[in-house]
């Protein structure tokens, strides 16, 4: 299959037409003092937006960016965009990681250097990658599907066929959070003779078997069940509408620079380890960058078609069916979902399980240095196999 370098190029003209949406937004009200309680904050989202029309240089971003090597390939019809990093070891092992949503490649970038140059990063050369970070298909730089059915059991496949095929390798590792946890999980399941062992920060694809004939439910996994509910409750109301009216919610996102802006950063916000202070985990800069990718490709929309894509394709084990390839976790302490061992074990192949110090739902972003040592860790003993 052709694999074709790119580098990331944004015309002057959309920028200009960026600059000038956000001069013009026309801003809604807030109940005085409410802080976060009803969403995003109308004074931090401001800020943002005025450093965001003044300050925040996307060309600088691009030129870092494309320090990584990118490229293009077709997989099943759609032009797949990636980084790859080839490692600086004596035998990198190929590993594909996933980011989720409303994440990008870009959460990956502080990693990626991580895992390919250990040797240059506090860490052994002998643990060094050969590292692909793709975009989930309608994010960011790949193509948008113009079909119906692109959820993760579909790109799992796309993601062996991209690895072993369009790249090469045989076998490789795979790791990923969110819709990538959803992704590297299906990778473990429906292609385990390719893998070396999948590495997740999200558990919640797919849903047990839980049959008459499996173990009772213990405390811990119903509370464990009472939690999602609950968070699903005081959290979810993004889910439920990107699960079931995406096109709708499309037309403001894509029209609006600043209602895209506070769309994402506050489950930025939320979902990490800041104590309600986003800019304790993630620069202006870094929150700038990832909106911005969505603003300039215009994949909000077929982004958030896959939640509903999700819910139409919902995966449960069958009697006797598990993720067979070997699986490390790691639990962050602000992750949306924090299920007992005994859950995981009941779905998967469980050989690592680590309970982090700190960091939320944006790993790779938030803690990368913590998140590269543990999957280096995890994939040690299988070098060589």
């Amino acid at each position: 299959m052709e694999v074709t370098p790119f580098k990331i190029e944004i015309s002057d003209e959309v920028l200009a037409d960026l600059r000038h949406r956000l001069e013009k937004t026309r801003w809604p009200d807030e109940i005085p003092g409410s802080g976060w309680d009803y969403g995003s904050n109308l004074d931090y989202i401001k800020e943002l937006v005025e450093y965001w029309r003044t300050s925040f240089d996307w060309r600088a971003q691009e030129k870092k960016l494309n320090l990584f090597s990118h490229f293009k390939t077709n997989v099943d019809g759609l032009n797949i965009h990636y980084v790859h990093e080839r490692g600086k070891g004596p035998n990198p092992m190929p590993l594909i990681i996933t980011h989720g949503w409303p994440s990008t490649f870009f959460e990956m970038s502080k990693i990626i250097p991580l895992l390919a140059d250990p040797g240059s990063h506090g860490g052994d050369s002998a643990d060094s990658f050969d590292v692909v970070a793709p975009s989930l298909p309608g994010f960011g730089f790949s193509d948008r599907p113009t079909e119906r059915g692109m959820q993760v059991l579909l790109v799992a496949d796309m993601w062996a066929k991209l690895m072993t095929e369009n790249l090469g390798y045989p076998r490789f590792a795979a790791q990923g959070g969110d819709i990538g946890a959803g992704v590297t999980s299906r990778l473990g399941f429906a292609h385990p003779d390719k893998l070396h062992g999948i590495h997740l920060t999200s558990i919640t694809r797919p849903t047990p078997y839980m049959g008459a004939d499996t173990p009772e439910i213990t405390p811990a996994e119903q509370a464990h069940i009472d939690q999602r509910a609950k968070w699903q409750q005081d959290e979810g109301g993004y889910n439920h509408l990107q699960g079931t009216k995406p096109q709708t919610l499309s037309y403001g996102l894509n029209d609006s620079p600043a209602g895209l802006a506070a769309w994402i950063v506050e489950k930025y916000r939320t979902w990490s380890d800041c104590g309600g202070d986003v800019e304790r985990s993630y620069t202006k800069d870094e929150l700038l960058t990832i909106v911005t990718i969505y603003w300039v490709t215009q994949t909000i929309g077929s982004s958030v078609r896959m939640y509903y894509e999700n819910q139409k394709y919902t995966w449960f084990m069958q009697p006797g069916e598990r993720v067979d390839a070997p699986s490390g976790m790691a639990l962050f302490p602000q992750e949306i979902a924090k299920p007992p061992r005994e859950w995981a074990d009941r779905s998967y192949n469980v050989q690592r399980w680590t309970e982090m110090s700190k960091g939320g739902h944006f790993a790779a972003l938030e803690e990368p240095q913590l998140l590269a040592e543990e999957v280096r860790a995890f994939f040690r003993p299988f070098r060589g196999s």
